[in-house]
């Protein structure tokens, strides 16, 4: 129980870096598995939030972990980290983020993006949309990680 408290604790503690700080300075996300978490000044209506947890104005909303668990079927691993994971929620789009996905469905209405299916396929972006999205997570979400060297372990993810 210790050590999940310890945990907890360190990941609460870990200071949040804005969009711009991530984009110009990625190497202080470290190439390591972990846990992440998203944190908001702003939220899009309707959200509840009660339960969340609040820190210096900014409401944690979102956590992930990187990579996901080894697959047992086989199949290589992800190679995924924290790195290529924080920068894909903040300038990929909606078919490869979930984060992105979600807040953009959330805020179509107020930033006018709306979910399009792109080529033949099954994928769904907001398409020009994804700029408008990123300039709000650059005016309202703020990330935060931690290294773990098995996220998907992680208690609280």
């Amino acid at each position: 129980m210790s050590t999940m408290l310890d945990e907890t604790a360190q990941y609460l503690a870990a200071a949040p870096h804005t969009r711009e700080e991530v984009l110009r300075d990625s190497c202080r996300i470290p190439t390591l598995p972990g846990v992440y978490g998203w944190w908001f000044r702003k939220l899009p209506a309707g959200i509840e939030t009660s339960r969340c947890i609040v820190n210096e104005g900014l409401t944690l909303l979102y956590t992930g972990i990187s990579p996901s668990r080894p697959p047992t079927n086989g199949k290589p691993p992800s190679k995924q980290n924290l790195r290529s994971r924080i920068k894909t929620h903040y300038m990929g789009n909606a078919a490869g983020s979930t984060l992105r996905l979600t807040l953009g469905c959330l805020l179509a209405e107020e930033i006018g993006v709306e979910l399009r299916r792109v080529g033949s396929g099954s994928r769904y972006t907001f398409v020009t949309g994804e700029m408008l999205l990123s300039q709000w997570m650059s005016e309202n979400a703020l990330v935060s990680w931690v290294e773990h060297a098995e996220p998907w372990g992680w208690k609280n993810a």
